[in-house]
C-alpha cells in the first residue's frame, strides 16, 4: 500500500515538475522581454475597500529603497489617521490633506471646487518637481467625476511630469482618460463590507 502510494506522489511530483519548468521559462521570457524603464501611472479604482491601502503600500515599498514620496488627499478631510500619523513622520514623506469630507459632507459645491483647486495646486507642486519618485493623488477620481477640475488641463500636467516619477492616482469609477493614460489598473471589487452590517469604522483597519 505504502509502495503504491509512494509511486502516485511520484508521478504527481513529476507532474508538478514539468509544469513549474514550462511556467519559469514563461515568466522568465516575460522578465527578459521587459527592458524598460519610466515613471508608472498607476490607477486604483473600482467600488471595493482596499485603493487607498494598496496606495499607501505602495509608499512603504518606497520608502524602503530611500525613495522621496509625496501624497495628496483631495477628499478625506480627518487629520487622525493611522497612515498619516505614521508616515508624516518621515522626513522623506509630504503628505497633505486638503479635502473637507465628501461632497454630502459639504452640500456646498463652491466650498468643494475650491478645495479641489487648492489639493491640485499641491498636486502640481509636485509633479513639477523632480525630487519627488512616487506621488499619490488619494481620491482624485472624484475630483474629475464632479468636474471640480478642467480634465483635459489634469491629463496634460499628468502625461508632462518627470520622466521617472511614479503616480497613483486613487477612487472610484476613473475616467476614460485616466484609463486610457494608465500604465496599470487596479479593478477592486466589492464583495462584502462590514458596515453593511452595521459595524462602525475600525481604527487600524478602517482609518
Amino acid at each position: 500500500m505504502t509502495d503504491k502510494i509512494d509511486k502516485k506522489d511520484q508521478e504527481l511530483n513529476k507532474r508538478h515538475n514539468k509544469r513549474m519548468e514550462k511556467k519559469k521559462a514563461h515568466i522568465d521570457e516575460k522578465i527578459a522581454q521587459a527592458d524598460k524603464e519610466k515613471g508608472l501611472l498607476l490607477v486604483l479604482t473600482g467600488n471595493g475597500k482596499g485603493k487607498s491601502s494598496s496606495a499607501f503600500g505602495m509608499i512603504a515599498r518606497a520608502l524602503g529603497h530611500g525613495m522621496k514620496v509625496g501624497v495628496v488627499q483631495f477628499i478625506k478631510g480627518r487629520t487622525d489617521t493611522g497612515e498619516e500619523a505614521y508616515f508624516s513622520k518621515d522626513p522623506k514623506v509630504d503628505w497633505q490633506v486638503m479635502g473637507e469630507g465628501f461632497t454630502w459632507d459639504t452640500q456646498n459645491r463652491e466650498q468643494d471646487i475650491k478645495a479641489a483647486e487648492k489639493g491640485w495646486e499641491e498636486a502640481r507642486r509636485m509633479m513639477q518637481d523632480p525630487g519627488y519618485d512616487l506621488v499619490v493623488l488619494d481620491e482624485f477620481t472624484y475630483i474629475l467625476t464632479y468636474k471640480y477640475l478642467d480634465e483635459a488641463s489634469v491629463m496634460k500636467e499628468i502625461n508632462k511630469r518627470p520622466e521617472m516619477q511614479h503616480l497613483v492616482i486613487t477612487g472610484r469609477a476613473a475616467s476614460k482618460a485616466l484609463r486610457d493614460a494608465a500604465d496599470t489598473i487596479a479593478e477592486i471589487a466589492d464583495v462584502k463590507h462590514a458596515y453593511r452590517e452595521g459595524i462602525k469604522a475600525q481604527k487600524g483597519i478602517d482609518y
